[in-house]
């Protein structure tokens, strides 16, 4: 079956400029064109775009993406170097959802800091006596919480987040 850029854009949830640039980028050497000069998709490429799109969505630059097109279209001699290179950029992508994960983590506990004062009716509950510092056990405050309430799996995360201890602050 074949397709027109504005079915695949729709298909795929792109733009049709989205698309253009992706042609213009190196990214499509394995569109057709029919007498017109119109693009023609089929549903191989269709599944070739996803891929670009999906390599796109996990912060492979263009130009790397460009070079995977490429060690498709020869073959099977490209095997393990496109296997190589999605390997990397998966562990990337752990790398950086596991960085998000810390980091929602962290926003949680603000919430809990700034849910906590509000229903307090002020935010020296959480301030050393006659200053406007954190207390010191701030942060085990916070993770006696999410225990009694049991949020285990939040409780470990937030436990090792890296330098979690000296984030205090408000």
């Amino acid at each position: 079956m074949s397709y027109s850029i504005g079915q695949v854009a729709a298909q795929l949830g792109i733009s049709i400029d989205t698309i253009r640039y992706y042609d213009k980028e190196g990214l499509l050497p394995f569109i057709k064109r029919n007498g017109n000069g119109r693009r023609i998709f089929s549903d191989n490429d269709i599944h070739l775009m996803r891929t670009i799109i999906c390599l796109k969505n996990a912060g492979v630059p263009v130009t790397e993406i460009a070079d995977f097109i490429q060690m498709r279209l020869q073959g099977d001699s490209t095997l393990k170097e496109r296997y190589q290179l999605l390997k990397l950029h998966e562990t990337n992508l752990r790398a950086q959802i596991n960085d998000l994960q810390d980091t929602l983590c962290y926003l949680k506990f603000k919430e809990w800091y700034f849910t906590t004062a509000i229903d307090a009716g002020t935010e020296k509950i959480h301030f050393t006596p006659n200053t406007n510092e954190v207390v010191p056990n701030l942060a085990e405050q916070y993770s006696k919480y999410l225990n009694d309430t049991g949020q285990f799996e939040e409780l470990t995360r937030f436990k090792t987040i890296k330098d979690y201890r000296n984030r205090g602050g408000h």
